[in-house]
């Protein structure tokens, strides 16, 4: 008759309290994470269509003149009778790149209101015909691009950095000043309210 021998196993020690103390620890890091991803989402919607303030606002506009594309003058005091929408830019702004779509969209539902419609001019600054050229032709949009090569623009409203967009009324008088980047809808909402006299 044989006999039936016991074998005691030891688990390594303190193998399982490990395990126990490492997976709260791992589903807390999983949660910071997505809370801070979320967090991002948040603010990055929210820096969109981001009003500020200027000394500006509700005054008449700078009387300031630069150069455009085919190389004639333009002047802003000379687009009174028409909403108009300045927006700075550089081609190798990241913000700048990631707004021009809505910046297309937006010029097509101004166009879509026949002469109600704003005029939208992109201003250039601290970048080279060339490069603008490649960017258009890259991203698309066909609008007037205005080159600030002597800061007239850039100084008179005050601009520290792109992306920027100033709202300038029929009258001559500064409306809107956006920092950050704009959306066709908001724009052109904020717009039509003050067309309506709402804004």
């Amino acid at each position: 008759m044989s006999e039936t021998t016991e074998v005691e196993v030891d688990e390594p020690s303190g193998q399982g309290p490990r395990r126990r103390r490492v997976a709260p620890l791992v589903v807390g890091l999983v949660a910071i994470v997505i809370v801070g991803l979320f967090a991002i989402l948040l603010m990055a919607d929210s820096s969109r269509d981001a009003t500020a303030g200027s000394p500006l606002l509700g005054n008449l506009a700078p009387d300031v003149s630069a150069t455009n594309e085919d190389g004639s003058s333009f002047e802003l005091s000379r687009r009174k009778g028409s909403w108009v929408v300045l927006n700075f830019f550089t081609h190798d702004c990241v913000p700048c790149i990631r707004e021009h779509p809505e910046l297309i969209e937006f010029v097509d539902q101004q166009e879509a209101l026949g002469a109600e419609g704003a005029e939208f001019y992109s201003v250039v600054r601290d970048s080279t015909t060339d490069e603008v050229e490649a960017f258009f032709a890259e991203r698309g949009g066909d609008w007037t691009i205005v080159y600030d090569t002597d800061y007239e623009f850039v100084n008179g409203f005050g601009v520290a950095q792109v992306p920027e967009t100033w709202v300038v009324d029929p009258n001559g008088f500064v409306r809107r000043r956006y920092i950050g980047q704009v959306t066709a809808d908001g724009l052109s909402a904020t717009i039509q309210a003050m067309r309506e006299g709402a804004a």
